[in-house]
């Protein structure tokens, strides 16, 4: 037997240079598997990007603004009335999951949702995104906190108490 060439458990001589290839069936088959993946993420991703465009268009804001990166933070930050220096928070580690968490959270009441929704946006993002945008929630405002109206109709005054009765006028002293 030569030194090159050592048996494998089926009693037939191996080269090592070429013991770890891949068959063309092999390689193949895996080129297949990570095509479909390639598929089935670029699908998530598109079907998150028509999400987010959904819930931004319903808060007033242009689509497109979900489309550019850190541009679509902020204008989500302004959506649920949090500053935009919240997206630097965003960058230290351990506080992002935290604002991630207040943010899903303003998010929620800014649609009229509250806590179970919330949770909702945490674990399921894309699908809760999904409800957001094409479901029949409307966009309150920042927070939740209702937007005011362009014109008031003016409030009636405040209620007083009725006033004191003036005080008597002093009398006059008693004449002789």
């Amino acid at each position: 037997m030569p030194p090159f060439r050592r048996p494998n458990k089926g009693g037939r001589d191996v080269d090592p240079s070429t013991a770890n290839q891949l068959t063309g069936a092999q390689a193949g088959g895996l080129l297949a598997f990570a095509g479909v993946l390639w598929v089935f993420y670029f699908a998530i991703i598109i079907v998150a990007i028509v999400a987010y465009w959904k819930v931004f268009t319903k808060a007033g804001e242009a689509g497109w603004k979900c489309i550019i990166p850190i541009y679509n933070v902020i204008i989500l930050l302004k959506i649920v009335g949090r500053p935009w220096w919240w997206l630097l928070l965003m960058l230290i580690p351990f506080v992002n999951f935290i604002i991630l968490i207040i943010v899903m959270n303003d998010l929620s009441k800014s649609f009229g949702h509250g806590l179970g929704f919330t949770l909702g946006l945490i674990f399921l993002s894309i699908i809760f995104y999904l409800i957001l945008g094409f479901g029949g929630s409307k966009y309150v405002g920042p927070g939740g906190v209702a937007a005011a109206p362009a014109y008031a109709a003016p409030m009636p005054p405040a209620y007083s108490p009725p006033a004191a009765p003036p005080p008597a006028p002093p009398m006059a002293p008693p004449s002789a």
